[in-house]
């Protein structure tokens, strides 16, 4: 068999880039909504009767939660906008390269600032102790699924 004719090869390579897009927003269509929730979560706490009374250390807890919950939003979300203010892209290669990167460092935002939330609800609800345990529970459970099984499954089966 012959090798693709040049313009058949530039077709082939754009629909791949196309499908790396539509991929990446299926993936922002997962993310999104988790970090939407957190934040709104967050937003309403204050205003709850007995936020008042949680100690200063809570508090402390809280404000890491609810910014980091909202720089994984601005970072989840920031590909689509920029994709928007940007068209026609130029350079779709580094734009996926970028939205890439922020689209994990917005995961990894998200992921900190669910382990911070699992620790602040479970320090109210069981103490300060359990709430530790079960932030350091779930950060072993993310990290693994998130971080390591990626890494485990691109390596032994090459996906």
């Amino acid at each position: 068999m012959a090798p693709p004719e040049p313009q058949e090869a530039l077709v082939d390579a754009d629909l791949k880039e196309d499908g790396d897009f539509s991929d990446m927003l299926s993936e922002q269509r997962i993310l999104l909504p988790g970090a939407q929730m957190l934040t709104a979560f967050l937003i309403i706490l204050p205003f709850n009767g007995g936020f008042k009374q949680i100690v200063q250390t809570e508090k402390i807890v809280f404000l890491a939660t609810f910014v980091l919950a909202l720089m994984s939003l601005v970072l989840l979300s920031a590909p689509a906008i920029q994709h928007r203010l940007m068209r026609p892209l130029n350079d779709r290669a580094r734009f996926k390269q970028v939205a890439t990167r922020q689209i994990v460092a917005g995961a990894f935002a998200l992921a900190i600032a669910l382990i911070l939330a699992t620790n602040l609800v479970m320090s109210e609800v069981f103490g300060h102790v359990v709430g530790l345990i079960m932030a350091g529970g779930i950060a072993t459970f993310i990290t693994c699924v998130w971080w390591f099984l990626p890494a485990y499954l691109k390596r032994m089966h090459g996906y």
